[in-house]
């Protein structure tokens, strides 16, 4: 086992979960990972094999059928599979998110109908909260759902949803002005809708559009798309915890958990640099030595080690404080924002250890280095959750009188 990136206090349930999936990153991601990125293939033989782990249903109730583990146990489960493949824990996050979502805010008959399938895998989550035109302002929310009769009717452009291809629950943000007199704030009149649909792309139910996925820099394998309502039918029973206008709510605490997860894939990559780093420094020659043994590779192997030991510290502290009870979105803002920057500068630090070499897509590096970037954006900016965090200190450092 590494010395990096060790967390204290686990259970004998947590460390034989990790151990697993540590192998299976091992044996069945690495070995295929940096191949299916640049054909930019959707990894099915891993998400298969995730699915007979349980991997799924990690965090969901065992009596939805579920292993009911922590925030932690799933945040150390995904730096473990970024370390082997960021895409597959892309795979994963929109549906515990989803998930999550269900298991706090949904109404009873919501959470015995999906957590179950979900747990198992059969059925796969993706949530939509961004549009093309207004980037991190959730507020400027345009899509819309009007009721009528014992439905809603969804029209609008969603953007960026992770797994928009390959699931079929989409939780979708849509403004709903029913029963919010006017000058009522845009947060308090939207809605969660828990959209089903067909796997797949183009009209996957009726006025419900997926037109294609999106290339990418990086982040591939995992499907990137749009998603166009017009005139989409989703029945009153499918608004997440049967009531409107909590939607701001219900997604900003399951952003709380995403940036979580965000962290953790930043600390999951910045390993897999290191290691490549660490490996290559000791292998590569120059001036009659290992260049591990020039001091300037040894300053930046201690630079990378450092920032991958404090991300991973950090993302630890967010994860218990969420499990805790208590509000998170402080640690977990720090936590995506420290952890992200760090990854980017561990990635950039091994590709320059490997030279010429980290150019080459022969080399893992170079994959990692496409995808470092996608961690600073997604699930909020880097300036969004400095514009967070700096809201939250003057909360509690507010002077009296």
């Amino acid at each position: 086992m590494a010395r990096l990136a060790q967390t204290e206090g686990l259970t004998d349930i947590q460390r034989e979960i990790l151990s697993t999936v540590r192998d299976f990153v091992d044996k069945e991601i690495l070995p295929v990972a940096t191949e299916l990125e640049h054909r930019d293939e959707y990894p099915s033989r891993i998400v298969e094999g995730l699915k007979e782990l349980g991997v799924f249903g990690l965090m969901i109730p065992e009596e939805y059928g579920g292993l009911g583990e922590s925030l932690l146990t799933y945040a150390l489960t995904v730096e473990e599979i970024a370390r082997g493949w960021m895409s597959v824990s892309g795979i994963i996050n929109t549906h515990f998110i989803v998930a999550y979502m269900l298991k706090q805010h949904g109404t009873q008959e919501q959470k015995d109908y999906f957590l179950p399938k979900m747990a198992a895998g059969e059925i796969r989550g993706a949530f939509s909260m961004s549009e093309p035109a207004l980037g991190s302002d959730v507020s400027a929310i345009s899509s819309k759902g009007v009721r009528d009769g014992d439905a809603y009717v969804l029209t609008g452009q969603k953007m960026w949803l992770t797994n928009g291809g390959s699931s079929t629950l989409v939780a979708v943000l849509c403004r709903t002005d029913e029963g919010h007199p006017e000058g009522t704030p845009p947060h308090k009149s939207m809605t969660t809708f828990l959209v089903e649909k067909e796997a797949g792309f183009g009209e996957v139910r009726p006025g419900l559009t997926i037109p294609g996925k999106i290339e990418k820099m990086g982040y591939k394998g995992v499907d990137t798309t749009e998603l166009i309502m017009d005139g989409l039918r989703v029945p009153a029973d499918r608004v997440l915890g049967g009531e409107t206008g909590r939607g701001f709510y219900h997604m900003m605490d399951g952003v709380e958990v995403g940036r979580v997860n965000v962290a953790a894939r930043g600390c999951g990559v910045a390993q897999r640099a290191f290691e490549l780093g660490v490996s290559y420094a000791q292998q590569r020659h120059t001036f009659g030595k290992p260049i591990a043994q020039h001091q300037a590779i040894q300053f930046k192997l201690a630079e990378m080690a450092t920032k991958v030991e404090a991300a991973h510290a950090m993302m630890v502290n967010a994860a218990r404080k969420k499990d805790s009870g208590q509000r998170n979105d402080l640690e977990a803002g720090m936590a995506k924002y420290l952890a992200s920057e760090y990854c980017k500068e561990v990635v950039e630090d091994a590709f320059r250890i490997h030279g010429g070499y980290g150019f080459s897509k022969e080399y893992e590096i170079e994959r990692l280095y496409r995808e470092a970037p996608m961690l600073l954006i997604g699930e909020g900016t880097a300036e969004i959750q400095k514009m967070i965090i700096g809201r939250r200190l003057l909360e509690e450092y507010r002077i009296q009188g």
